[in-house]
């Protein structure tokens, strides 16, 4: 193999063991869960500057509510006293309060709608959280279960039975090697010894003469 071809190999597994990191899926969990707090967080803080809001404008009606009471209070004295222009004053701001009011009701109905929808808003953002990190820890667990599964295979793949099956057969042969020779040894000790207690008769000269006799007449028919 080329030195170019072999840095080109050696750059592609690079490149795809980074892309493996970066694609784990335990961190993309983990990444995910992150960026869901954060949204969750901003909108819970948009919550509360719009709940803040919402009872600013509820205090600005009760004011606005207690000047007008306020007014037609001097309204009606100016008008005990006989002080009509004091009570004209009074009445004509007594008018533009509650025009203004109104407007200050119509922002609150505005304000109280946005805050429904904000509400409905962190709801969502608050079940979504809470359905991912269950489905973070399931996935998790079958993630590590995946893992240790594939770990194993791996080890059955370049686990290399061959070595210890030959040590096994060779160790094997050897065993029976020195049984053969714990045997033949038996075998050559048996046989001597039992040669040894070999006991001959004694033979009377008489049988020697009648045997050399026989070998005699075979020798002369010959």
């Amino acid at each position: 193999m080329g030195i170019f071809k072999r840095m080109k190999t050696i750059a592609k597994a690079d490149i795809n063991s980074l892309l493996d990191n970066m694609e784990n899926p335990i961190a993309m969990l983990n990444e995910y869960t992150r960026e869901m707090e954060q949204e969750l967080s901003k909108a819970q803080s948009a919550l509360s500057r719009q709940i803040f809001a919402e009872k600013k404008q509820a205090t600005l009606i009760t004011q606005t509510n207690e000047l007008i009471e306020k007014r037609v209070s001097q309204a009606k004295l100016a008008l005990e006293k006989g002080e009509e222009g004091i009570a004209k004053l009074a009445a004509q701001e007594k008018i533009n309060l509650e025009q203004q009011l109104h407007l200050y009701e119509q922002q609150l109905i505005t304000l109280k709608e946005q805050t429904n929808i904000l509400k409905e808003k962190c709801n969502e953002l608050q079940v979504t959280y809470s359905e991912l990190q269950h489905k973070k820890t399931i996935l998790a667990s079958r993630a590590n279960a995946a893992k240790s599964i594939k770990q194993f295979h791996l080890a059955s793949i370049d686990f290399k039975a061959e070595p210890i099956t030959s040590g096994i057969t060779r160790a094997e042969e050897q065993i029976l090697f020195l049984e053969a020779e714990v045997q033949a040894g038996s075998c050559t000790s048996n046989s001597l010894n039992s040669y040894d207690s070999i006991s001959f008769p004694n033979v009377s000269d008489e049988e020697i003469t009648k045997e050399l006799d026989k070998l005699k007449a075979v020798k002369e028919a010959l």
